[in-house]
């Protein structure tokens, strides 16, 4: 459906662009007399351009009393042909047809974010009975039923883990890119993968009640309750009409010149006023696409411009995603750093665990060679465990070394507090029954957050960091790019409940993520901006606008050029509205007649297109 609505604007905008050529060539003939015509040329721009036009107005009008700068443009169309002031008609036409396209040609094609989250509902179940398991659809599980889940297979319902230690990716839900180690008695949620070990859970929310069916939920609720700019012209258009149609009216009755009047409506033809917005939204979006912004939505630089806050996922969009090595503890002299950390990533070396991928990748990068790990063995939801150069060496959580009956002395209890203060993730290594050391890994920052979190408040926009990681790595990380507003811990609908608050007291929000689990507050903010490149298909979709390249150093200039937009827009408007207002003085005198007007008013419509046009090579300073 979604592809073909897409289909079906396409084939509109072409059809406008051929009426528009074909008007602008008939006009071009009826002005230079080049065509022997029984008729005027001029009335192929009236039948192609004006006719739809006219019918909207009348449909608006009658059906709703939906009073739009339509209405203005067709009475002077209507008066024109009545008094034989063919060209004045036919050119008022093109005008309108031309700023309609543009304001067609800023809005973003169909979406089908919705369609794409849900395909990530799961399909089938494992059910475990009496008679032994069976694949079911996962829409006829019950609450109670036993499930067996097996590596790489997605969760199909929330449940509570009976059996099994695993590790489950739940980025779906909170956009961080590490697996959490799941056991006995801990939650999981449907949508979420199942990284290694398999595991039996009892099921507790299903079909309607699941978590990714409540996120599909989050992000319908927030599509429809986003408010889109009415443009301006529309806004304006009951005080044009009566203005227009007052002067126009007392004109006629006190000089009886009937061309005054009709001249009067045609000058007052908000062109202008029409092609004030989307002349400055098209040639802003050219400088936005230049820096790597995607606009989806044709008045999302409008929206920008309005907001207060910027709120920030943590994860892939001010951090590289990426877990990496940030800290080599040694806790026992036999162990120096070096060999230490060259042992973890022999053991490491086989496992598919991220954590354990990013320590092998750090180990090459630091140019140390990896030896040769025997007898591996995966222990989900605990770690590793391997021999290496003739030692037996455990690579794991704390229940790991608790299993093995490894003691943690107290040096290193307080080395690896004081790493998860700092929001890190602990990998505890020993051998020979005691602790050798740690690692700690966390996700890094990009290069240039900081200084872009920075040059956003200068820019009269206070940064807010939204993230599901806990509290300790979120403050962690906020000290770094200097943001004082933290919300960690938060779930999808708790980043929708945020943005909704702050909405709610005025301030409009502007929210930039990367994950499917940012998808409902993208939506529901003022303005959602995706990670093209890093971000997920469905974040994207959800967005109003997508950073292409990632690089959100660029997101201060877009914060600037919205707001230089805006005041492009109101330059246009008043400049408009000054040269409408100065023409009807003329038309009343009698200085200009209807063609004149016409061709007066175009004047003012390109000296908009124009002033706008400065927009696609504005630079911030």
């Amino acid at each position: 459906m979604a592809r073909l609505e897409s289909l079906l604007a396409w084939g509109g905008i072409k059809r406008d662009v051929l009426f528009l050529v074909l008007s602008g060539l008939a006009l071009a003939a009826s002005i230079f007399d080049l065509l022997p015509l029984p008729f005027d040329p001029a009335w192929v721009a009236i039948v192609l351009c004006g006719i739809p036009i006219l019918l909207e107005a009348f449909i608006g009008l009658v059906t709703a009393f939906d009073i739009k700068a339509d209405l203005l443009v067709s009475i002077a169309l209507v008066a024109s042909v009545c008094i034989g002031e063919d060209f004045a008609a036919g050119e008022v036409a093109f005008i309108m047809q031309l700023g309609a396209l543009l304001e067609e040609l800023t809005v973003a094609r169909a979406r089908a974010g919705i369609e794409k989250l849900v395909k990530l509902t799961p399909r089938t179940a494992r059910r475990i009975t009496a008679a032994g398991e069976e694949i079911i659809p996962a829409q006829q599980v019950r609450v109670g039923d036993l499930l067996r889940v097996l590596p790489g297979e997605t969760v199909p319902v929330d449940g509570v883990v009976r059996a099994g230690q695993t590790a489950i990716d739940q980025a779906v839900m909170t956009g961080e890119s590490l697996p959490v180690d799941k056991g006995p008695g801990d939650p999981v949620s449907s949508g979420t993968v199942n990284q290694f070990g398999s595991f039996d859970m009892t099921a507790e929310k299903v079909g309607e009640d699941s978590s990714i069916q409540r996120m599909i939920r989050l992000v319908q609720s927030a599509d429809a309750g986003k408010a889109k700019i009415v443009g301006l012209a529309d806004r304006w258009a009951t005080w044009i009409v009566v203005i227009a149609l007052s002067a126009a009216a007392l004109t006629w009755l006190f000089t009886g010149e009937i061309i005054r009047a009709v001249t009067i409506l045609v000058v007052f033809c908000p062109c202008a006023l029409v092609l004030a917005t989307p002349t400055a939204i098209m040639a802003a979006i050219g400088n936005a696409t230049r820096r790597g912004f995607l606009v989806r939505e044709g008045d999302a630089l409008e929206r920008l411009a309005l907001v207060g806050r910027a709120a920030f996922d943590k994860t892939g969009t001010l951090t590289q995603g990426v877990p990496r090595v940030t800290r080599i503890i040694s806790c026992h002299p036999q162990w120096p750093e070096d060999k230490l950390f060259a042992a973890a990533a022999g053991a490491e070396e086989r496992s598919e665990h991220p954590l354990g991928k990013a320590v092998v990748r750090y180990c090459k990068e630091r140019g140390l060679a990896i030896p040769e790990a025997t007898d591996f063995r995966m222990r989900p939801g605990r770690g590793v465990e391997a021999w290496v150069n003739g030692a037996h060496l455990l690579a794991g959580n704390a229940a790991l070394l608790e299993e093995a009956g490894v003691p943690l002395t107290p040096a290193a209890e307080q080395a690896a507090r004081t790493c998860q203060e700092e929001g890190c993730t602990v990998i505890y290594l020993a051998s020979g029954g005691a602790v050798a050391g740690l690692l700690a890994l966390a996700d890094t920052l990009r290069a240039d957050a900081a200084e872009t979190v920075a040059r956003v408040r200068q820019a009269g926009v206070e940064p807010v960091l939204l993230t599901g990681d806990h509290e300790n790595a979120a403050r962690h990380i906020a000290a770094q790019l200097g943001i004082t507003q933290v919300q960690a811990g938060c779930l999808p609908e708790d980043k929708l409940d945020w943005i909704s608050r702050s909405q709610a007291e005025g301030v409009p929000v502007c929210m930039v993520g990367d994950g499917v689990n940012d998808a409902p507050a993208l939506k529901k903010a003022m303005v959602g901006i995706a990670m093209g490149g890093v971000g997920s298909d469905i974040a994207v979709d959800a967005a109003d606008i997508a950073l292409v390249s990632d690089d959100i150093s660029q997101l201060p200039h877009l914060l600037g050029l919205a707001r230089r937009m805006m005041t492009t827009i109101k330059v246009n408007l008043t400049f408009s509205m000054a040269l409408n207002f100065a023409a009807i003085a003329l038309a009343i005198t009698g200085v200009l007649n209807p063609v004149v007007g016409a061709l007066v008013h175009n004047a003012g419509s390109v000296a908009v297109i124009v002033n706008s046009a400065l927009l696609l090579a504005w630079r911030r300073k």
